[in-house]
């Protein structure tokens, strides 16, 4: 079954939960929400959720390309679940789009393989392929540039992709003429079908390839260059037009390349924004100091902390953080208090007499607000 023809017993919005005006980036959010709540790394042995997340995958293939989406919608409107009937349902009781202008052939020119309503074979276009790609979380925050390894159909090493013995070639089937395709009268309308003795190839194999068996095509190992883009995101699709399965006298297919970002052992993400988690002494929080912080490149950043600070406060140390379309973002510092787990005796006296001296204030709390950071570069 051709990706058309699903469309029409599929509605990718309500796949995703969005509704059918949604823009762009509410399409990717909905995506990414999902994609993260049913990846199979999140529902080990989860048959459902794996389900689940191909479907949501799929939607977001389509809904994501304007081109696709607006001929998705195109078909959605006028097929069965549009209001229109097709073939089987008792002719078309709908109006179509545009009036009497409007070219069918055109819009459903692929919904049976790539062939037109009553004219020619127009071939065929390539599967889809997706492949999984681990990177390190530098490599997903600075981008890189690497392999892929995939084993896909290609062209018959030994006849060329016809499908015959070398030294001979194919017929033109008799039961379609060469066409590939086969009328399908229903009252005023006619629909082409692929032709079921040729499968719509519009030849035939009589003396077949020993390699290939007449299918004209083989698997074989590929490796394909990906540049990935830096600032990409865990469970976050790239599209490689064209370089999917080879089509039969039509394009070839796309390859998806889902990006798994392995964690890192110090920092972590939020959007464009890197955080991390640093250790501070109680007398640092009450008294104010200036602390180093790491950067994700090696560097170090000066972070002044106000007297007062709480822990688990959070600084923002402005354009340390990742590469986006929208600009650079920030690193987002957490300062946690550090509390020894075996004080030593001038510790535990030091801390009796900050107990018996906060217990005699008027003010226990004594501390004032928490001012804003600030960072500068350490040279």
């Amino acid at each position: 079954m051709t990706a058309q023809r699903e469309w029409f017993e599929k509605d990718y919005y309500a796949t995703l939960g969005i509704s059918k005006d949604a823009s762009s980036r509410e399409i990717t959010k909905a995506y990414r929400k999902l994609a993260r709540e049913l990846h199979p790394d999140a529902n080990p042995g989860d048959g459902a959720a794996e389900a689940r997340f191909k479907a949501v995958s799929s939607a977001y293939d389509v809904l994501s390309d304007e081109n696709r989406r607006a001929e998705y919608d195109q078909v959605r409107a006028v097929g069965p679940m549009g209001g229109a009937g097709f073939p089987g349902s008792g002719g078309f009781s709908g109006g179509f789009p545009g009036g009497a202008g409007f070219d069918l052939g055109d819009l459903l020119g692929g919904l049976f393989g790539g062939q037109g309503m009553g004219g020619q074979g127009a071939g065929r276009r390539g599967a889809d392929l997706e492949t999984r790609l681990t990177l390190s979380f530098v490599e997903a925050v600075e981008g890189a540039t690497t392999s892929v390894h995939l084993s896909v159909e290609a062209a018959c090493s030994n006849c060329g992709g016809n499908g015959s013995r070398p030294g001979t070639r194919p017929t033109a089937c008799v039961k379609c003429n060469g066409r590939g395709v086969q009328a399908d009268d229903q009252g005023p309308f006619s629909f082409s079908r692929p032709c079921g003795a040729c499968g719509g190839r519009g030849n035939q194999i009589d003396d077949p390839c020993g390699t290939c068996r007449g299918s004209g095509s083989e698997r074989r190992p590929r490796e394909v260059k990906v540049r990935i883009p830096a600032g990409v995101d865990d469970g976050q699709r790239i599209r490689l037009k064209g370089r999917g399965e080879p089509g039969r006298g039509g394009p070839n297919g796309d390859l998806y390349v889902v990006v798994s970002v392995e964690p890192h052992a110090r920092f972590g993400r939020r959007g464009e924004h890197l955080t991390i988690e640093v250790a501070v002494t109680y007398p640092q929080v009450v008294l104010g100091a200036e602390i180093e912080v790491p950067t994700l490149d090696g560097g170090k950043v000066t972070l002044k902390i106000p007297a007062g600070t709480r822990s688990g406060q959070t600084f923002r140390v402005r354009r340390r953080g990742i590469q986006a379309k929208r600009g650079v973002g920030d690193l987002l510092v957490s300062v946690e208090v550090d509390v020894p787990a075996n004080p030593t005796v001038a510790e535990r006296e030091a801390v009796k007499a900050l107990a018996e001296a906060m217990a005699g204030s008027d003010s226990p709390d004594g501390r004032g607000d928490a001012g804003s950071a600030q960072a500068t570069e350490v040279s």
